[in-house]
């Protein structure tokens, strides 16, 4: 997958310097500051949620690292499988995770950052509102 210049214009669409059309995203899920899901969002290209299971198995891993190790200063991760890619992005009360197809891997650092700091503003009234996602 590649990210472009902002080809989609809705409320979820990041800043003109990087994006992903709205139809990129496979799934959106919100976990609290415990790694716990809280809501997720599928939409018809891609109904499941088996990837929600991996990304609690992810935090609940760098959890478990950050208390051994004493690290601190997660902002984000990325789960990578045979066909898809989940970024996942700590928020001040929680995390949220997006899904989409392919692999996200910007060779540019300042890319992945302005999308992880779009990301983290991803709002869940938007994306509740929005035709392209469905609540699961």
């Amino acid at each position: 997958m590649t990210i472009l210049a902002a080809s989609s214009h809705t409320e979820l669409t990041p800043s003109k310097s990087v994006s992903l059309r709205v139809e990129d995203i496979l799934g959106v899920a919100f976990f609290d500051v415990n790694g716990l899901p809280r809501e997720y969002f599928v939409t018809d290209v891609s109904p499941t949620t088996g990837w929600v299971q991996i990304v609690f198995q992810a935090l609940g891993l760098r959890s478990l690292l950050a208390a051994s190790l004493k690290l601190e200063g997660f902002h984000q991760i990325t789960v990578h499988t045979d066909e898809q890619t989940a970024l996942v992005v700590r928020r001040r009360n929680d995390y949220v995770a997006i899904l989409v197809e392919g692999c996200i891997q910007p060779e540019d650092v300042a890319i992945l950052d302005r999308l992880t700091q779009w990301i983290g503003r991803l709002d869940l009234l938007a994306l509740e509102k929005h035709p392209h996602f469905r609540r699961a």
